[in-house]
């Protein structure tokens, strides 16, 4: 991979910053922690400073130390299972004492927050639009994919291609609209594809935050619907080791997840590795039974090494993503309404595909079947966090390779027609300063590079690479009970699309005076730039109450489909053109909030507002008798009768909101109501009813949870709880009906399916239950089992954001489409490591 120069003298001077960083005398910080009511010593609690990755536990008396800290200002974090999270900032300048209390909450009541600021921030006192996603509310909860994990959070949903593939959706906005932050770093992959999710690893996710909207200035092109940042386990305290080992079993598709994880801290010395694989068969509902081809199975690695002294710390990280999932088509055997599957036979018709009905076994393999895809992903991150003065200099650096391989033709069931191939550098440089009073700042530059090829033999995108660096600034101030924050950022891509020619015939590259010589891709230099800022402020009226308000500019380039596709998307079965020269999106978005977060009640209202100035969509081409345009240029490869759509501008509105309201009354401990409203609206400006609204917003959606905590039951249990719970989607009546020409359907071939796809989706209700709680033996966690329950009453349904909407008809019943999954039981098995240094 060919690395430009801007990025190899951006690596350059951060080599030789941080090799003349002047080292520093030894800082710490010490105390002990107490209950805040008994004043008792508290054993076991976590102390922890994150922006520098270092943390300690507290000692059988209470006792903590943290040592090899450069002096500065810091976040710190005090929590244990129980109390409320203490935050307070600690200056730091040689060896300090500090001593914590702790009061006793059932809820977690504050939290600290890293994505999009510019240090480790007070959730309430950050202006921007956040949600987190805590550990313990992933493993009481079950999913199928990292995404799935989050999709009911507030404000965020996803859309689906089956059980295995799921791509994030922020406020009615998606694909390359959403960045995804994984291990630190953007995950750059081909996120502009609708059959392609996000390749992490769940298991290696230890916390969630989701910035919504394009208030972050940190990152650039593609967060301008907002930020995932996939967060792992912290690095352990000096002196510990510890692992654990999870087993996860799902009723409906069989879904096994095994993994393995241990890590461990010894002289400055961190290290972490861990090893996982999850698998699972077919998934079933009640009106389709099994639905064949939705098997999946998912194998990961990764490992962790890294350095901490007083100048800071350095590490590396290595992952490894292979995914191999099947391709539901939804095609139906005509008399049984059964799913079928295709098959070659030499002898049989010429071996041309036949369809034929599985057999019990097949329904249950835990093998896809041609359609299928095979997704690996690999990559190797240097991080680094060094002392300058009384700030920080930070450099975080990833090579990344994307392979996606879709085999989508049995009679050649081993060769991939489509196969994107890719390789990646992302850098971020940035300095921190230390608190100075009420104010701090950050300001660095930050991109990525990335260099595609495209060597299957459909092709819809050309080979590509481009360079984008952003240069950046963000401050805050503290003025009272008023945290201002605020910033600018400048971006710039450059797009080369590579001169490409192609047998008219085969699809194969050839030479450009060969016979049946196709010019699919021209050569071509696109340049993009935008500016982007933000700017907020959020007030405490008192501890427990506050308002934010933030007015933010995002910008985002073109993806390569926008910009250079020429060819068949096989995926929907249009034939789709880019253009070189479209101009790149703009937002503004205006956001207020109110909360109230009390040790008996939390309530929080966030309002958005979001127009979008040359918001980027495909929109069908008339021919000149004013119907669909279709072209028939790759028929002999039988991909050419498709309808044609071309990207272009135009504008966009977004509004809505998001509620959450939680009750968890201190007197009476044992129960908790926690409920969530998400509301958002779409629609192009100025655009004909048939693409008035845009597609895949999500429709409104409620959620109800009652939990029951139990501290203790009898001397084996502890931290114990019962959940039932309640998800109800309102029906979607804002569709956008060229949606289904674009998936392929048209009124002549599938008039059922059109019809069901241009109207209303309707609406549902689904119930959960859930329960859990650690075994102890002798005052140590043995084991921790968490039971859960998804639709609980075995509810048939379709969800707006499925793209199974648009499959076949069921003629001997007459339903479109394949529904999605029937009820589900999760067990979840989580046994702890512990070794030398551990507390409990």
């Amino acid at each position: 991979m060919k690395i430009p120069l801007t990025f190899k003298y951006i690596l350059f001077v951060f080599l030789f910053l941080m090799a003349h960083t002047s080292a520093e005398a030894q800082n710490s910080i010490s105390g002990k922690i107490t209950n805040g009511k008994s004043h008792s010593r508290l054993a076991g609690a976590t102390v922890r400073i994150p922006d520098l990755n270092i943390s300690a536990i507290s000692d059988s008396l209470g006792n903590y130390r943290i040592k090899n800290i450069s002096k500065g200002a810091y976040l710190l974090e005090v929590s244990s299972i129980g109390y409320a999270t203490h935050i307070e900032t600690i200056d730091i300048n040689g060896d300090v004492t500090k001593n914590h209390e702790l009061v006793a909450s059932a809820t977690v009541l504050n939290e600290v927050v890293v994505t999009g600021v510019s240090s480790a921030t007070d959730k309430q006192k950050t202006p921007i639009p956040l949600a987190t996603v805590s550990n313990a509310e992933l493993l009481q909860n079950s999913s199928t994919n990292v995404i799935d994990a989050i999709a009911k959070t507030p404000g965020v949903s996803g859309m689906t291609n089956g059980p295995s593939i799921s791509k994030p959706v922020i406020r009615g906005l998606g694909y390359n609209r959403v960045l995804t932050i994984n291990d630190g770093v953007q995950q750059v992959d081909q996120a502009w594809f609708d059959e392609f999710g996000i390749e992490a690893d769940g298991n290696a996710v230890n916390r969630y935050e989701i910035l919504k909207g394009p208030g972050s200035l940190a990152y650039g092109s593609d967060a301008i619907a907002g930020v995932i940042n996939l967060i792992p386990e912290a690095i352990l305290p000096e002196g510990q080791t510890k692992g654990d080992i999870l087993f996860n079993y799902q009723t409906n598709n069989g879904l096994i997840n095994n993994a393995f994880h241990l890590a461990g801290t010894k002289n400055g010395i961190a290290w972490s590795a861990r090893v996982d694989n999850t698998m699972a068969h077919a998934y079933r509902n009640k009106y389709d039974g099994y639905v064949l081809n939705s098997q999946f199975s998912n194998f990961n690695a990764d490992a962790t090494i890294g350095i901490h002294r007083k100048w800071g710390y350095s590490q590396l990280h290595a992952s490894y993503f292979d995914l191999r999932t099947g391709i539901v088509d939804g095609t139906r055997d005509s008399v049984s309404g059964q799913m079928v599957r295709p098959v070659s036979y030499p002898d049989l018709n010429d071996g041309e595909p036949t369809y034929v009905l599985p057999t019990h076994q097949e329904k249950v393999t835990y093998t896809p079947f041609v359609i299928n895809q095979k997704i690996r992903h690999t990559k190797v991150v240097w991080d680094n966090n060094i002392a300058a003065g009384s700030g920080r200099i930070k450099g975080i650096f990833s090579w990344q390779k994307n392979q996606r391989q879709e085999n989508n033709d049995p009679t050649i069931p081993d060769v991939s027609d489509i196969y994107y191939s890719s390789n990646a550098a992302t850098y971020d440089m940035r300095y921190v300063s230390s608190q100075e009073g009420t104010f701090n700042y950050t300001g660095g530059v930050n991109g990525v590079y990335q260099s595609s090829q495209s060597l299957g033999t459909l092709l819809l995108i050309p080979n590509y690479n481009f360079f984008e660096i952003g240069a950046f600034a963000i401050a805050n101030k503290k003025i009272g009970n008023l945290n201002l924050s605020g910033g600018i950022r400048y971006d710039t891509r450059s797009f080369n699309g590579l001169d490409h020619w192609v047998d008219s015939t085969t699809q194969a590259p050839v030479a450009p005076n060969a016979e049946n010589a196709f010019h699919e891709f021209q050569g071509f230099k696109s340049h993009f730039n935008g500016i982007s800022f933000s700017v907020g402020g959020a007030y405490n009226f008192s501890k427990n109450v506050f308002l934010k308000a933030n007015l933010s500019r995002g910008w985002r380039a073109p993806n390569v489909a926008e910009a250079a596709a020429n060819g068949v998307h096989d995926g929907t079965v249009v034939y789709e053109i880019g253009d070189h020269d479209i101009k790149p999106e703009t937002s503004l978005e205006e956001d207020i909030a109110f909360g109230v977060n009390s040790k008996d009640v939390d309530f929080e209202i966030d309002l958005f507002n979001n127009r979008i100035s040359n918001f980027i969509y495909a929109r069908g081409l008339k021919d000149a008798m004013g119907a669909d345009s279709i072209n028939n240029s790759l028929n002999a490869v039988g991909l050419g009768a498709a309808p044609v759509y071309k990207y272009t501008n135009g504008g966009a509105q977004l509004y809505g909101g998001e509620v959450a309201f939680n009750i968890h009354p201190s007197s009476v401990p044992w129960v908790e109501l926690n409920t969530t409203f998400s509301y958002v609206y779409g629609h192009l400006l100025n655009a004909p009813d048939s693409t008035k609204y845009l597609p895949f917003v999500p429709p409104t959606r409620i959620t109800a949870d009652l939990k029951f905590p139990v501290s203790k039951i009898g001397s084996i249990i502890k931290n114990a709880y019962f959940k039932a719970g309640m998800l109800t989607c309102f029906q979607q009546n804002d569709v956008y009906r060229q949606y289904a020409i674009y998936s392929g359907l048209n009124t002549e071939l599938t008039p059922y399916e059109y019809a069901a796809s241009t109207s209303a989706t309707k609406g549902y209700v689904l119930f959960n239950a859930g329960a859990g709680g650690d075994i102890v033996s002798k005052g140590k966690t043995i084991c921790s089992l968490y039971i859960i329950c998804n639709n609980i009453f075995n509810t048939a349904y379709i969800d707006y954001m499925s793209r199974f909407k648009y499959l076949p008809v069921n003629y001997t019943t007459g339903r479109v489409g394949v529904y999605n999954m029937g009820r589900n039981l999760s067990i979840k098995l989580l046994i702890p490591l512990n070794f030398s240094g551990s507390h409990i």
